[in-house]
């Protein structure tokens, strides 16, 4: 029996030293994160942070995620002025996997997704080679009910996971399959921002995914990456992968039995395999959701909120809402899984600049 989820009922003070007294901090009562910082007075977010980078970098780095509350947030300039203090610029986002709406340079709208329905916790395109190391949402508009962004520590979930299940992931890593067209996955234009072909066979030769042109214009990739990474700062491994994402577990059982009557396994939209193209077993998959339940920490939106998370080191998610909500995301400071590789678990081949892999 899992423990109850923690949320900011529960919040309580805590003496939490931040070098002066512009602001305050809380803690949810019995986890260790999201730290919340709020101002004592009318503070313009963008300002504060690029007078005080150093106060926001060693809170992050002790918390993993931090939660700004209370802040002014200029409406056009202020979330991409904090993104740009804090991590040196939103990045582009490339080889997507779902529909965002670009609202300005290195800024996003959060995953376009049905309102109804939820969006698990996942670690920020641990599905691909190159990911953000930092990830911030600014709250716009805050949903009639639900639209909460749940979070959970990756270390957590690690542990989390019965020993056995996990040593499996760790030793075999993780096979991503994709197959891009024919209405059920976003067309590969969409997904590499490109109408180009030899565009796409690029990106995929500088990051070591496989590929292959099927007919109707549609692309099949496969990508080879380890489940966990080693966290820098912590000094230990991580659960940072996609798998139950891209697993057939994922689909509403009705959709999944519709879908493998109408199309081979190998035809999905998606799937996720171990790295060796073995298997994952069902029961598997839901030990892994099992272990990101347990680490689960939830909280209502408040306007102008801004969330920075440490994408490794915090998983985030979506609840279902009703009425209008608008988040918008940013991601800074890229990193790639050969900077973070686990000693002694799965190697992944190196992509080879400009090359196949070797």
């Amino acid at each position: 029996m899992t423990s109850p989820t923690p949320s900011f009922r529960s919040l309580r003070p805590r003496s939490v030293p931040t070098g002066a007294a512009d602001v305050v901090t809380a803690q949810i009562d019995g986890a260790a994160h999201p730290l919340v910082v709020r101002p004592t007075t009318d503070i313009d977010l963008g300002a504060w942070a690029e007078e005080n980078v150093a106060r926001i970098e060693a809170m992050l780095a002790e918390h993993g995620s931090l939660l700004f509350r209370g802040f002014l947030v200029a409406p056009e300039t202020g979330f991409p002025r904090f993104g740009a203090t804090v991590g040196g610029g939103g990045l582009e986002y490339t080889q997507r996997s779902t529909r965002r709406t670009k609202e300005r340079e290195g800024v996003y709208t959060s995953t376009e997704h049905p309102s109804a329905l939820s969006i698990e916790l996942h670690s920020e395109n641990a599905f691909q080679y190159r990911w953000p190391t930092r990830i911030m949402f600014h709250s716009v508009i805050v949903a009639e009910t639900g639209g909460a962004t749940p979070i959970a520590r990756t270390d957590d979930v690690f542990d989390a996971i019965d020993s056995d299940v996990r040593d499996e992931f760790v030793r075999r890593g993780l096979r991503y399959v994709r197959n891009f067209g024919a209405g059920l996955e976003l067309t590969w234009q969409e997904a590499f921002q490109t109408d180009d072909r030899a565009d796409v066979e690029a990106d995929c030769q500088r990051d070591g995914l496989t590929w292959e042109w099927r007919e109707g214009d549609r692309l099949r990739t496969e990508h080879v990456l380890p489940a966990v990474v080693q966290h820098p700062a912590l000094g230990r491994p991580v659960w940072f992968n996609q798998a139950h994402l891209f697993h057939v577990t994922n689909l509403d059982p009705q959709i999944r039995a519709a879908m493998l009557e109408a199309m081979p396994e190998h035809d999905l939209p998606r799937h996720a395999y171990f790295g060796d193209g073995g298997a994952i077993a069902d029961d598997m998959m839901a030990e892994v959701r099992r272990a990101y339940d347990a680490a689960r920490v939830r909280f209502p939106w408040e306007k102008d909120d801004v969330m920075l998370l440490d994408n490794l080191r915090v998983c985030h998610a979506r609840d279902p809402f009703t009425g209008t909500r608008k988040v918008l995301v940013s991601m800074a400071r890229a990193s790639h899984f050969h900077e973070v590789a686990v000693p002694g678990a799965f190697e992944m081949a190196v992509p080879a600049a400009g090359g196949a892999l070797r």
